[in-house]
Parts: structure tokens; C-alpha cells; sequence
């Protein structure tokens, strides 16, 4: 025990001395989390178009909820699935799947859409003619419209649910007009007939001039598009700090790597690990140690990472990070994220054979995993064969995580496979590297 705790003493004095590389893992990363969370605080709001996948449930199954999903088809900016093996969903079923995040979207249209807003409209042309009282059914204010309900999971940022949001509008207003220009034109012939009869059945009244039209039911809407969390009817969108916080988090805490593997070949290739073995400490006492330290780096560096967005990111007028409801679950989730990124850290300084390969190398592997796992972009944003990708970065598994537990308040119970995933991936790491650090101690190469 002695020994191990000396090669841990050892190794935090080493990292001490090495100033350049304690600022690149504590500082490089805070930065990050300041920067693109301030700057996407103020553009996740932006609008854009791209193609995301959106279950459809429509329990209307009339006219207009048929040329609502061609109409949106149609643009180009969903990708809209009504059925699993042939089945159509039902709502339970998609909020489930909206929920487990499996899909990010999930589009209602309500049982009687097509008749509601048929008579509606009906009921607005008649309101243009001054004939109100003879119709019993007027939506007149958006609270009375017939409602679209979105549902989407809250780790899906905002920009991607403006562009299903902005989408539905732009298609329910162009149907709205259409739908009011078509009663309009069977009401009017009408009210001319009309108002002419009643003029010896030639001209109109004297003074009336004929019907008088008016054009304000045009700004009355049909329907109403209203956003909901599938796992529960409160909104509570998701904000730039919940989003970046824990995504740069990972990607300081994987930039472990570079130091790690560096220190290893240093201490290979100036055979201070040659001198090393031949003290009576085994190898593995050797590893543990070295492991033990940067898995406390890692650690300190997710808990200053943490603080950032809990006390410095709201000096500047962003929201406060929430850290969850399950203060066990984030400490066990950082834990086995800090034992992947070390672990990843070891194998690669064994699998490299000079400390310019194990810099590049590092490097670009977390840059790429990072890419991979969702820290740059959302993995439901990429296209299907990087989505299978991403699904074995150990960096998603972290983030995945960590959304389960600061944005859909998860426990311990939902982040089990994400944990599971991530000590497995140490485990592999630190076998293979321990057969290859075996290998080369038996002179082979």
C-alpha cells in the first residue's frame, strides 16, 4: 500500500512541475464552457431548416390531417414516420419513444381536426357577412383553436425545435388560408343572391349597397400548434447551459488523454520506467498509481467544470445550471466518465511509440470521438450510418448521461446502461494495455 501511495505522490508532483499541461486541462476546457455557451445563448432560439425525424400520430385520419403530413413532407424539413412494422403508433407508444430518447419529436393531430376546422372556417365566412348569429361555432381567439400537439424530448436543443415548430406553422397558415378562401367563395355567391332578393329581386336595398365584407377573421386562427415535454404536460425548455456544460465537461475531462499517454512515453523512452521495475514494486502497483492520479485530475477538472456553470456562466446573465435530482447517479456518472478518459489516456500511451504520436494521436481522437459522440453536433441531427457511430463513443455515453440526469431529471435507475457502458470501455482499455505494456517488459515490439 505504501508503494502505491508513493507512485501517487510521485505523479502529482510530476503533474505539479508541468504547469503548460495543468493549464491546458483546466483552463482550455472552462473557456470552452464560457464561450460557446454565452454565444448559444442568445442563438439556440435561431430558426433553420434541416431534415428531422418526427413520429406522426393522426387521430384525425380526415382531409386536413392528410394534407397537413404531405404539406410538410413536402417541404423537405421532416422526416415523418406513422407506423412501426406496419402498425401506426398510438400516442402512448410515441411519447414512450420520445421519452427513452429514441426519437426527438413526436406530432399529434387531434380526432376531428378536418370537421373543426371545416365548420370553422364555415363559421368565419358567415362572421364576414355580418351573419354571426345564424352559426353556432366560431373558434374567434387562438384559445378555441384546435390544437397540434408537438411532443419533444427536452435534451433536443432549440434551434432543431424552431425548425419542426417554424415548419408546422409556415404549413398550418398556408392550409388556413386556403381552407377560409374556399368558404369564402361558397358563402359570397350567397350573400349576393341574397342581398339582391331582397331588393325586388334586381338590386340591393337602397343605402345597403350590397354585402359589406369584413376581413378580420383572417388574423382568428383554425389551429394552434402547441409544444409539450412527451414525459409530462409542464414546457420547460432546455437553455445553452444544461446543453454546453456537461458536453464540453467530457470533452476536457477526454482531453486527459494527451497528458496521460505523453507521460507514459516519456517515462519509456528516458527509462525512467526501466529503473522503476527494478525497485520490488510490481507493475500493475505502477499503473494504479499513475491511474489513481489523473483519475483525480479528471475528477477535480469535472467539478471546477461544474462550478463554472453553477456560478460563474450566471454573473453574465445566463441560467443557472441544474445539476439534477439524484446527487449519487452525477457522482457515479463522473467517476466512470474520469476511468474512460484515463483508461483511453493508458491504452494509447502503450499503443504509441514516441510522445509527437501519443500528442497527435490523443489529440485527434478526442477531437473525433467528440465529434462522434454529440459534443459538436446532435447525434439525431447526423446521418444514419454516424448515428451508429456515435452510438459506441464512450463520450456519448457520457453525455447521454449526463442530459438524463440535468435535463429529464433522471435517477440512477435510467443511467445504469450509460455507466455499465462506460466501465466496460475502461475495462477493455486497461486490458489491452496491460497485455501490450507485458509484451514490450518481454522485449517484444
Amino acid at each position: 500500500m505504501l508503494q502505491f501511495f508513493a507512485t501517487l505522490h510521485k505523479e502529482l508532483l510530476l503533474l505539479l512541475r508541468d504547469r503548460g499541461g495543468l493549464a491546458l486541462l483546466f483552463l482550455m476546457p472552462m473557456v470552452l464552457v464560457l464561450v460557446v455557451s454565452l454565444v448559444q445563448n442568445n442563438i439556440l432560439k435561431a430558426t433553420g431548416e434541416g431534415s428531422l425525424q418526427v413520429l406522426l400520430v393522426d387521430n384525425d385520419g380526415g382531409e386536413f390531417g392528410r394534407r397537413i403530413t404531405e404539406t410538410l413532407r413536402a417541404t423537405g424539413a421532416v422526416q415523418l414516420i406513422d407506423s412501426r412494422n406496419g402498425t401506426a403508433f398510438t400516442l402512448a407508444e410515441a411519447r414512450e419513444l420520445v421519452t427513452d430518447g429514441k426519437y426527438q419529436f413526436c406530432l399529434v393531430i387531434p380526432e376531428g381536426t378536418s370537421e373543426a376546422v371545416r365548420r370553422g372556417a364555415l363559421a368565419m365566412a358567415r362572421d364576414a357577412f355580418g351573419a354571426k348569429e345564424a352559426f353556432s361555432v366560431s373558434p374567434g381567439t387562438a384559445s378555441e383553436a384546435v390544437e397540434l400537439g408537438i411532443y419533444f424530448d427536452p435534451a433536443v436543443q432549440g434551434v432543431f425545435r424552431s425548425v419542426l415548430s417554424n415548419a408546422l406553422q409556415r404549413v398550418v397558415l398556408a392550409l388556413e388560408i386556403e381552407e377560409k378562401a374556399r368558404r369564402l367563395a361558397e358563402v359570397f355567391p350567397e350573400e349576393i343572391e341574397s342581398r339582391l332578393g331582397q331588393g325586388l329581386g334586381l338590386r340591393p336595398l337602397p343605402g345597403t349597397g350590397g354585402p359589406q365584407v369584413s376581413f378580420n377573421w383572417q388574423d382568428e386562427p383554425l389551429l394552434a400548434v402547441k409544444e409539450r415535454i412527451a414525459a409530462g404536460e409542464e414546457v420547460v425548455f432546455p437553455d445553452a447551459v444544461q446543453q454546453n456544460v456537461p458536453a464540453w465537461t467530457l470533452f476536457g475531462m477526454f482531453f486527459i488523454v494527451v497528458p496521460l499517454s505523453g507521460s507514459l512515453i516519456r517515462e519509456r523512452q528516458e527509462g525512467t520506467l526501466q529503473r522503476l521495475l527494478t525497485l520490488p514494486i510490481s507493475a500493475l502497483t505502477l499503473l494504479g498509481g499513475k491511474l489513481a492520479a489523473y483519475v483525480l485530475i479528471a475528477l477535480i477538472q469535472a467539478v471546477l467544470m461544474l462550478l463554472v456553470g453553477k456560478l460563474v456562466l450566471p454573473l453574465f446573465g445566463t441560467p443557472v445550471l441544474s445539476l439534477g435530482d439524484d446527487f449519487t447517479a452525477l457522482c457515479l456518472l463522473i467517476l466512470a466518465c474520469a476511468l474512460a478518459a484515463t483508461g483511453f489516456g493508458i491504452l494509447i500511451g502503450n499503443l504509441v511509440r514516441s510522445y509527437e504520436q501519443s500528442t497527435m494521436f490523443g489529440s485527434v481522437a478526442v477531437v473525433v470521438a467528440a465529434a462522434l459522440g454529440g459534443i459538436m453536433v446532435p447525434a439525431y441531427v447526423m446521418p444514419k450510418a454516424m448515428q451508429a457511430v456515435s452510438a459506441w463513443s464512450p463520450l456519448a455515453w457520457g453525455l447521454n448521461g449526463f442530459h438524463e440526469l440535468f435535463v429529464r431529471h433522471g435517477t440512477l435507475r435510467e443511467i445504469w446502461p450509460n455507466l455499465i457502458s462506460l466501465l466496460a470501455f475502461f475495462a477493455v482499455c486497461l486490458a489491452i494495455s496491460w497485455g501490450l505494456f507485458s509484451r514490450r517488459q518481454r522485449g517484444g515490439r
